[in-house]
């Protein structure tokens, strides 16, 4: 019988990736995460000697904590988390049944940029369509959830990187950018090691709609209309991504859980 403040990989992984996912947080020594250097999508690492600052960071959500075994490591300091308050779990079987399960991803540690300022920074060019809304998504869903996201004129995105620490993403010549006929969401894909069922299929739709080949997708000529009537209603970037990112939770749900839903009208129903 599971623990009451035990959470299961199963039942951690069907909540990675949607606005109702806990904080994860890897306390694994040093020596253990550098011998399998890879993250839960959205965790991060914090010494399990610093309670208070951790518990600064929790702040009033929700919480899993993580080892390398789910043993004593994250157990006493779920109990102790519990004991202030914070609503903490711990997972089963820590980094290793997450590393086992096949149907778990996990981030190279070395793909995710430094954090500055508690966070990730990324920038862009500005009045954003499909893939400067759906990048975001991705990164705060299943990278950092903190991550600031930086909207700026196209001829000063490397500028800004430059003095801010940024990252700039969908921009041409810099990393994380268009490879081929792949967009910039792709390009993440492939590097954060995010392929999934349900991501790639959202992929397919979302390269659709931002290279205007909507023959790979039915969906994507859809995604596209959205995407501009979006940009249409908001004139600040930022209010823009927050709309945004609804819906791309949405678009996530349909990938994963709805993609072989239909609706029709019953034909031999009265007008």
């Amino acid at each position: 019988m599971a623990a009451p403040n035990a959470i299961t990989v199963q039942q951690l992984n069907r909540l990675i990736g949607t606005p109702a996912a806990p904080i994860v947080v890897d306390i694994s020594i040093d020596s253990d995460f550098e011998a399998d250097p890879f993250f839960i999508p959205g965790s991060f690492r914090h010494p399990h000697t610093d309670i208070e600052g951790l518990k600064h960071r929790i702040g009033t959500g929700r919480c899993v904590i993580t080892c390398q075994k789910g043993a004593k490591l994250s157990q006493g300091l779920v109990a102790w988390l519990r004991n202030d308050g914070v609503s903490a779990e711990y997972l089963e079987g820590g980094m290793f049944a997450w590393r086992d399960d096949p149907k778990t991803v996990r981030i190279p540690a070395n793909a995710i940029p430094a954090q500055t300022h508690g966070s990730t920074i990324w920038v862009t060019r500005h009045r954003p369509k499909v893939d400067r809304i759906a990048c975001p998504w991705l990164i705060r869903r299943f990278v950092d959830r903190n991550a600031r996201i930086l909207f700026v004129s196209p001829t000063e995105v490397n500028d800004v990187a430059d003095r801010y620490g940024a990252t700039p993403f969908d921009v041409e010549d810099t990393f994380w950018s268009h490879r081929g006929s792949n967009c910039t969401f792709d390009t993440m894909l492939d590097e954060f090691g995010l392929h999934t069922e349900a991501l790639d299929r959202l992929a397919l739709v979302i390269r659709g709609a931002d290279t205007n080949r909507h023959d790979l997708s039915p969906q994507a000529a859809g995604l596209l209309a959205l995407s501009v009537g979006l940009s249409r209603q908001y004139r600040d970037d930022q209010d823009q991504l927050i709309a945004g990112l609804g819906l791309y939770d949405a678009w996530y749900r349909w990938a994963r859980d709805g993609f072989a839903e239909g609706h029709d009208w019953p034909t031999d129903r009265r007008t």
